[in-house]
């Protein structure tokens, strides 16, 4: 009987863990339904970060390469150099190129002066000639004047001969018949005889005056000749005036030039552009590096993300600027504090439409519907940067 009663007893206690055993599993299950439904976890999350490839500017042989790969950089650390003789001799030459185009420009300007001197000599000589054609014309007009008084006064004087020859002849018959003085008629002689050289000296002036005249057209002409000889040279040395403005126009080439030379002296020597970690180096010092061809990858140690993909029915959850608890899977005792930064709006779709550009995320059970999952970006506040590793896997919890 007692057997019997402690059976049942043991089948009700059984009969009531067993009971509690499926009420805290349904109570841990709906626990677990929450928590993934308000704080939505996913493991399928990798790390990020920018990187640049390291290519140089110009070409040349590797004289140094410090850095080696897999090792941390910092900002400023040199990275590699580039033989930089042929670049040195470029920028010499550029600078005695430079140079020399000065002095052609400081010769030529000295020689344009000359010129221009030479030019306001002639114009001051065609002044001159300019000047000498009115003061012959003057002249001219001068002695013409004087011939004309000169013309005048031998017709006078012709006159005034005729007139005492006249009154003479009509006194001499006079003197006979005693009418007149022997003294009246010596007067009369003498005042032809005066008249006679007053005659002879009018023409005499007046042969003066014109040959003063035709002296004067002579030199009127020969300032003609002169001035257009001056006009002529004032000419040959207006255009002979040299200009200057096609050497000041190679002035910027020259300039762009021993910039350039600077500029490319200055691409042999490569620093890091930020702290970073080198990797995918695959060149030893040495080597012929070309110009634009990638040497080895930086990585971008100043910021990382976590790019997390989430399915579409999580992403109510998930809001730009939420807090979310990050774990590497290297070292999962670890946490690390994220800010959903932002949340992709376009995947590739799996339909077979082609979208170039969008990010490609396989479903895994392609018998099965899935949700599509969209990639969200974390930004991690407080990385590690020993622990970091792009690609890395890690897991999100979306608090």
């Amino acid at each position: 009987m007692d057997q019997t009663i402690e059976n049942l007893d043991r089948k009700r206690w059984g009969h009531r863990i067993g009971v509690g055993v499926v009420l805290a599993s349904a109570v841990a299950l709906l626990v677990v339904i929450l928590e993934t439904e308000y704080n939505p976890r996913t493991d399928d999350a990798s790390v990020r970060a920018n990187f640049i490839q390291i290519a140089p500017e110009v070409s040349g042989r590797l004289v140094e390469l410090p850095v080696k790969d897999n090792s941390l950089v910092r900002k400023g650390t040199l990275l590699f150099v580039i033989d930089p003789r042929p670049y040195e001799y470029a920028l010499q030459q550029a600078i005695a190129d430079q140079a020399i185009l000065e002095e052609q420009i400081i010769d030529e300007k000295r020689k344009i002066a000359a010129q221009h001197n030479a030019e306001d000599a002639a114009r001051a000589g065609f002044h001159i000639s300019t000047t000498g054609i009115k003061t012959a014309l003057s002249n001219v007009e001068m002695a013409k004047a004087a011939v004309t008084r000169a013309q005048a006064a031998a017709s006078a004087a012709e006159a005034q001969l005729k007139y005492a020859t006249n009154d003479r002849d009509r006194i001499e018959p006079l003197l006979k018949k005693k009418y007149v003085t022997v003294d009246q008629v010596d007067q009369a002689n003498t005042t032809v005889r005066v008249a006679h050289g007053n005659y002879d000296a009018s023409l005499a002036a007046l042969s003066q005056a014109r040959a003063q005249y035709g002296a004067a057209v002579l030199q009127q002409e020969q300032a003609d000749a002169a001035a257009s000889e001056s006009e002529s040279k004032l000419g040959q040395a207006v255009h002979a005036v040299d200009r200057i403005e096609t050497l000041m126009a190679q002035r910027p080439a020259k300039a762009a030039k021993v910039l350039t030379a600077k500029l490319d002296l200055e691409y042999c020597r490569v620093v890091a552009p930020f702290d970073a970690y080198v990797t995918n180096m695959n060149i030893s010092e040495g080597a012929y590096a070309h110009a634009g061809s990638p040497m080895f990858t930086l990585i971008d140690t100043r910021n990382w993300w976590v790019i997390a993909n989430y399915r579409e029915s999580k992403l109510k959850e998930i809001r730009a600027g939420s807090h979310v608890d990050v774990y590497l899977m290297g070292h999962p005792d670890r946490k690390f504090n994220g800010v959903v930064e932002s949340i992709g709006f376009g995947v590739f779709p799996e339909d077979g439409a082609v979208a170039a550009g969008l990010p490609n995320i396989e479903r895994t059970l392609n018998w099965v519907h899935l949700s599509t999952r969209f990639p969200v970006r974390v930004h991690i506040q407080d990385p590690d940067p020993a622990l970091f590793r792009m690609g890395e896997t890690a897991v999100t919890v979306v608090r």
